[in-house]
């Protein structure tokens, strides 16, 4: 900060050293002024204004040094009160930019909120007319186009329900509810969802379930069994997946394989990003990259944690490790 402060005030410490070096020069050219008292008043003049450059140093860079310590929380109480008319100017412009910020944050939140409050609605209206399409393909005789209707029926309900616990994520740690949660009942109602998207691919599920009680939120755990099901039955064909539960190490642990086109090497460690879908099946319209990108957003706050393998034209095999009773002391409260 001195270096600044010195850099900032150079102009006058120029002129006041540019003024003693005159008056020596004056002193040694003219016989007439002694050089001896000249180079006297020099000294004590500059040892007093660098007395008065450290006094002003303190005082005028308290303001400052506060100023560049504020966290930037658009409340500037926290910054010393101004010394100077300057200083004031900087305060005010300062207050004023962090009003206008709180007002238009306010806002923009607001407007989130609405946005959102509409969509969740709009999303659940739209459930009414889905149901009732879905009673009418039912009733449709002719089988092959009653199977293609049911599975364009199931992409919009998968693409709706994304989208609905997509926008309850932001407030997901007040909707959870961790207990003993039958994982069998789980994975049978959600095999249950695509059965009519599996019966069209000719896949079928492998079910070894050694453990069958876990302790998670049940509809947040049905979301994470969705997506990756839903990404297991996508990049299949005419293949059987794998579900394996069992107790590893002390925790238990659910294997979710499958044996279909699988991940390329370099894409792994990308695949949670939001929006990634693949570099080298970049044509892929039916991806939209979100499916493995909310399943570890609800992952993190269910403290399960997500482990992936997969080999490119062999499959991927998913393994959701599941926390022990200890670990959700903190967040049950009890």
């Amino acid at each position: 900060m001195i270096r600044t402060y010195l850099w900032e005030r150079k102009s006058w410490i120029s002129f006041v050293l540019g003024l003693h070096l005159l008056w020596i020069f004056i002193a040694s050219i003219d016989t007439a002024i002694p050089l001896q008292p000249i180079m006297y008043m020099v000294f004590l003049s500059l040892l007093f204004f660098t007395v008065f450059v450290f006094i002003r140093y303190q005082k005028e860079t308290r303001f400052f040094k506060r100023l560049k310590e504020w966290d930037h929380n658009l409340n500037i109480t926290g910054v010393d009160s101004p010394d100077t008319p300057f200083q004031e100017i900087v305060s005010d412009s300062l207050s004023e930019q962090a009003n206008l910020l709180r007002k238009t944050a306010s806002e923009n939140r607001m407007m989130v909120e609405q946005e959102k409050d509409d969509l969740l609605s709009w999303i659940h209206e739209v459930k009414t007319p889905l149901t009732a399409m879905h009673l009418m393909i039912e009733r449709l005789e002719d089988d092959p186009l009653k199977s293609h209707l049911k599975y364009e029926w199931l992409r919009i309900h998968l693409l709706l329900d994304q989208q609905l616990h997509q926008k309850r994520m932001s407030f997901m740690e007040n909707d959870l509810y961790i207990e003993d949660t039958d994982l069998e009942s789980v994975i049978f109602q959600e095999i249950k969802t695509l059965q009519s998207w599996c019966i069209q691919k000719g896949i079928g599920f492998d079910i070894q379930l050694e453990v069958t009680n876990v302790l998670s939120d049940a509809k947040w755990l049905s979301f994470m069994i969705r997506q990756l099901l839903t990404n297991a039955v996508k990049y299949s064909f005419k293949t059987d997946i794998a579900i394996i539960s069992e107790k590893r190490d002390g925790n238990v642990t659910l294997t979710i394989q499958d044996f279909g086109r699988g991940i390329d090497s370099r894409d792994l460690p990308r695949i949670f990003e939001k929006g990634f879908t693949s570099t080298t099946d970049h044509n892929d319209h039916a991806s939209t990259g979100m499916g493995l990108y909310l399943t570890k957003r609800v992952s993190e706050p269910l403290l399960i944690s997500i482990d992936i393998e997969s080999k490119r034209g062999e499959g991927t095999r998913v393994t959701l490790t599941f926390p022990e009773k200890n670990d959700f002391v903190q967040l049950t409260g009890v």
